[in-house]
């Protein structure tokens, strides 16, 4: 066989072997969301209409 194949087929033999590989995970990081406060009632002079 020509080199030139040779270099191909091993070229094809090193891209098939490296899109067989698992890719990395990715780091899952968890996020707490603040917590949710309540509105404060109105009081005081403009509280009630």
């Amino acid at each position: 066989m020509s080199n030139a194949l040779k270099s191909l087929m091993a070229l094809g033999l090193v891209v098939a072997v490296s899109a067989c590989q698992q890719a990395p995970e990715d780091d899952f990081v968890v996020v707490e969301p603040e917590p949710i406060t309540m509105e404060p009632a109105p009081t005081g002079k403009y509280g009630k209409m």
